[in-house]
């Protein structure tokens, strides 16, 4: 058996692949179409003219889904270790979980509303993907060390607060700049007024973004020891 089919792992690890490929592959599309400049920009300039921007919707709300699904496996997992062993809190466990499903939102609304059309709702599901995805992240990290040593080991816990921390500091200034800058435009000069905000702006949401990528990457070994099985009860024979 192959690694990637081993438990659920196949699950965080459709999910890396799939998200890098989202970004990576709407920015090359953008920029031999000229439609983005070759240095740092925002991802959702990447897919903000077509035909690039119907690549990284459709790409993004299968993330979305993909994310969604990597999720509720971690819940249902460390929901089985609490009952087994008491380790981990519930109550985080749920509430983790529900700022997970509102990042999942965001993203849909990022993929499906481009900037430049419906720049209010694309700039809200935005916010609510990143400052969501953060807390999900910073709360994940929390309940890897009340499940020690069940799940994951202690050098991925600390590798997890890493990304999660690295996020956490990033996505302050993503928006912060963002919120400075005020215009949204595809092409910027050297010369121009908020330059140097925008680059700021642009490289902490790429640092945000790829830290929620490296973090679920740490769930792939723990992902290799659990499977998750769907029962079907028919009501009438209950």
């Amino acid at each position: 058996m192959f690694w990637f089919m081993q438990g659920m792992c196949f699950l965080p690890t459709f999910l890396v692949i799939w998200s890098s490929s989202t970004f990576i592959i709407s920015y090359i599309i953008a920029l031999v179409r000229r439609d983005v400049d070759v240095i740092l920009p925002y991802i959702s300039d990447t897919g903000a003219t077509p035909p690039e921007s119907c690549v990284f919707g459709f790409m993004s709300t299968i993330n979305a889904f993909a994310a969604f699904a990597t999720m509720y496996a971690e819940y249902k997992f460390v929901e089985r270790v609490h009952e087994r062993t008491g380790a981990v809190s519930p109550c985080l466990n749920k509430v983790s979980f529900a700022f997970g499903i509102i990042s999942c939102v965001g993203m849909c609304l990022v993929a499906t509303f481009q900037e430049t059309t419906v720049m209010p709702v694309h700039d809200f599901g935005a916010l609510l993907f990143f400052l969501s995805g953060v807390t999900y992240a910073v709360i994940q990290s929390v309940i890897s060390y009340q499940g020690l040593p069940y799940g994951c080991s202690k050098s991925i816990c600390h590798f997890r607060v890493f990304f999660a921390g690295l996020a956490a500091l990033a996505v302050i200034p993503t928006i912060f700049c963002a919120i400075l800058v005020g215009t949204s435009q595809l092409h910027w000069d050297t010369n121009d007024k908020d330059y140097t905000r925008h680059i700021v702006s642009v490289t902490c949401e790429w640092i945000t973004t790829f830290s929620f990528v490296f973090f679920f990457l740490t769930y792939i070994r723990e992902f290799q020891q659990f499977t998750l099985k769907l029962t079907v009860n028919l009501i009438e024979y209950s």
